[in-house]
């Protein structure tokens, strides 16, 4: 609500309150994957989706408001994976995603497995990691592959 500024009673109330115009920060770099870590802790989202005609998908992903844009770009770039969503639904909100199961298992996984996340959000970064090493076996074509899978994304 922060970012939408005062609501118009508010605004009546504290009528001699002027915003501030945020500053448009550029040119920055991750200089250690410790703070990529970190916003992910509080932001990301490890995504197992497991329907029961063997379509299986893990997406990694952060949400933001629109205007972090630049952000998601610095991402982009240091994951070297990745895209970045805008959903004209909603259109104050962007997404980097990662899709691509190779670059999950070669770049998302290994970074969070040398710098573990410290909150709850890491028991669903393993269960993602374990769909995600069954999908690379191709088990989730089997019925009991599928099976482990929905049992895996099923618990929290």
């Amino acid at each position: 609500a922060m970012g939408k500024g005062l609501s118009n009673k508010l605004k009546i109330i504290f009528g001699n309150i002027k915003p501030v115009e945020r500053p448009f920060i550029c040119n920055q770099v991750i200089e250690s994957p410790l703070w990529l870590i970190g916003f992910v802790d509080g932001e990301g989202c490890f995504y197992i989706k497991a329907l029961n005609n063997k379509k299986v998908s893990v997406k990694f992903s952060i949400s933001q408001h629109s205007r972090d844009k630049e952000l998601f770009k610095i991402i982009k770039n240091y994951l070297n994976c990745g895209i970045i969503e805008e959903v004209s639904t909603r259109p104050n909100i962007v997404n980097f995603v990662v899709y691509r199961l190779d670059d999950i298992l070669l770049k998302i996984i290994p970074l969070f497995k040398s710098n573990n996340l410290l909150s709850n959000k890491n028991i669903n970064f393993n269960n993602f990691t374990k769909v995600a090493f069954l999908m690379q076996k191709k088990e989730h074509l089997t019925k009991e592959g599928l099976e482990k899978i929905i049992e895996i994304k099923n618990k929290r």
